[in-house]
């Protein structure tokens, strides 16, 4: 990551990702700690945040969003439909945006984009509709942009978000059963047109089944691949 020396990216399992921005804002993704068995246990707190970005409503992804939330006070990102669900829980500082819709936050600029997945919560025993899916794209101070696929197969309007905000790195999805796997990733980083990817949501429980080196044997020449281990920042 040379290119990126003022960039780093810690991965805390599953698809649990702190990234500290070139201006060292602290912009935490799908935060599942607690109860994530890859997240080891120095790192399942998180006391300083200045970003809290959601993709979808699924346990997973949402478990602990509430009490990094009120521990740090950092503001949440989420579709509409969710960011209610997160005020009803007390939460303050929400923000509901919807695809396509761009906020900027402590000097960090946050697109909604697609995302082919699904979302719920389950309430009291029965699933409850908390909005659709969604990926982010992140626009750094010095202007690069990051895109967080979240869970999704890869879909063909990839090549828009390319089009529009020319990511540079991806961080993607590879596990399968849930969500693409490696041959899906592939494929999404050359319609991204991305020059790195970081693969995440494998490994967890045993469905998962795709791994960092499926996907390294089938990326285009030119991409490279981030491979952390859980706790792990890059340097």
């Amino acid at each position: 990551m040379d290119s990126n020396s003022k960039l780093t990216i810690q991965w805390l399992g599953h698809s649990t990702f702190i990234i500290t921005s070139p201006g060292g804002k602290r912009i935490v993704l799908d935060p599942w700690l607690e109860a994530n068995p890859k997240c080891p246990d120095e790192h399942k707190k998180i006391t300083k945040a200045d970003l809290i970005l959601v993709t979808h409503g699924h346990p997973d992804h949402v478990s602990d969003v509430v009490s990094v939330a009120r521990t740090t006070g950092a503001p949440v990102i989420a579709i509409l439909e969710l960011a209610k669900w997160f005020e009803e829980k007390g939460l303050k500082s929400v923000n509901g945006i919807n695809k396509g819709g761009t906020i900027n936050i402590a000097g960090i600029g946050v697109t909604m984009v697609q995302a082919q997945h699904s979302s719920g919560l389950e309430v009291e025993g029965r699933m409850i509709y908390v909005g659709e899916p969604a990926g982010y794209v992140i626009r750094l101070e010095d202007g690069r942009s990051l895109y967080f696929a979240g869970d999704t197969d890869v879909f063909s309007d990839m090549a828009l978000i390319k089009q529009i905000h020319a990511p540079e790195i991806a961080f993607l999805p590879i596990g399968d059963y849930f969500t693409m796997g490696p041959k899906g990733a592939a494929l999404a980083a050359e319609l991204l047109g991305v020059q790195q990817v970081v693969p995440m949501h494998y490994g967890t429980f045993p469905v998962l089944v795709g791994t960092p080196a499926e996907l390294r044997a089938l990326l285009a020449p030119g991409i490279q691949l981030l491979e952390l281990q859980p706790g792990e920042t890059t340097v």
